[in-house]
């Protein structure tokens, strides 16, 4: 959304207590012109990034509408930067109205540098809203750099398909969850595949079909490993299998193919991950499963949703088309920021059993 109204305050060679009072002093002018101009109070989101890429960041960010921070904090990071510099607006998308709130949003840019790192906590302590939620976000990695934040933080938002070995993000997922709340867009972007998933298997008379499945596939972007081993994770920790480590495959043309197998009630589940060279975006490009009775069903990325195809016991076909698929990458980035409060449920025992089934003594 477009801000109505902005307030706008800079300085350079700042200190953190005198952008905190910043502010304070842009909010009360707000209020004193209307009391109807009130400051949001949902969500912190403290944001590491390359000062670079900051103004790719800050449309990423402004993509996300509804569900932007309600304070925002971006730590732009320029290694040879000296001096603390910072600029801090509060804005409005509506006019007030009599009756009416118009909330305000705030963010703040702190231009900083490697002479800073140690002190980030100290920097951006004062500048969190005190009793809210708090998320970090590191889009260029910096993990090591941005230690001290986490004990700001509830919640981390990451990218698992950004870390270039899939297997290396995996483990560094599950760390991070080892010490708060991670919401990972590599997860969020195959929420519509578990959705249909399930759905095509909705009903009293298939859903027994779940706990006879014999083998699943998976078929992924090149750079979506990760996505893959997390969709299975979710199979196999809400149907209760238990996991073997997954084989690469090393044979011309097969180059990077993950097979594996799950255990559940004595029956062996063969699980496999492709590489589809045609995907043109990040996430899952289709999946097959079949059943102990005969029963098939495929899902495959189409023009406009998810191409179904189902074939039964006795041999009956159908297909089908399934809409609305896709959210784009502002979407995905926005749900994931709303899922800093909401808490998925369903994420953690996916990141356990994903990471239960890496490969032993294998570069990814």
């Amino acid at each position: 959304m477009m801000s109505r109204s902005d307030a706008v305050w800079s300085e350079q060679g700042t200190t953190p207590d005198a952008i905190e009072a910043a502010l304070r002093s842009l909010l009360a002018e707000r209020h004193a012109e209307s009391e109807e101009y009130v400051p949001a109070r949902v969500l912190n989101m403290i944001a590491f990034v390359e000062d670079e890429y900051s103004g790719e960041i800050a449309n990423r960010l402004r993509g996300v509408g509804r569900y932007a921070a309600s304070r925002l904090i971006v730590l732009s990071y320029e290694p040879k930067r000296e001096r603390l510099d910072a600029r801090a607006s509060i804005a409005s998308d509506t006019d007030p109205a009599p009756g009416e709130l118009a909330l305000l949003r705030e963010t703040v840019i702190v231009k900083l540098g490697e002479r800073h790192l140690d002190d980030l906590a100290t920097i951006a302590d004062p500048l969190v809203v005190t009793d809210l939620p708090t998320l970090l976000w590191s889009p260029h990695g910096h993990y090591e750099e941005i230690g001290e934040l986490l004990g700001l933080a509830q919640a981390m938002l990451v990218d698992s398909v950004m870390v270039p070995v899939w297997r290396e993000a995996i483990d560094q997922a599950s760390a991070l969850a080892e010490k708060l709340y991670v919401v990972d867009l590599a997860w969020l972007r195959s929420t519509p595949w578990r959705e249909r998933m399930a759905a095509s298997f909705d009903g009293p008379r298939l859903r027994p079909e779940l706990h006879e499945l014999t083998s699943v596939t998976v078929r992924h972007h090149p750079d979506s490993t990760v996505a893959g081993m997390l969709f299975l994770g979710w199979l196999g920790s809400r149907l209760g299998w238990a996991p073997e480590h997954a084989e690469i495959a090393h044979e011309p043309g097969n180059e990077g193919l993950l097979t594996g197998t799950a255990k559940a009630g004595g029956r062996e589940i063969a699980l496999t991950l492709e590489v589809d060279a045609t995907m043109p975006v990040p996430g899952l490009a289709g999946l097959d499963v079949t059943t102990s009775s005969g029963l098939s069903l495929a899902l495959n990325r189409g023009p406009g949703g998810l191409h179904a195809q189902r074939r039964d016991a006795k041999g009956a076909e159908s297909e089908w088309t399934l809409l609305g698929a896709s959210r784009g990458e502002g979407g995905i980035l926005g749900e994931g920021i709303r899922q800093a409060l909401l808490r998925d449920p369903t994420y953690g025992p996916a990141l356990r059993a994903a990471h239960e089934m890496l490969p032993v003594g294998e570069a990814a």
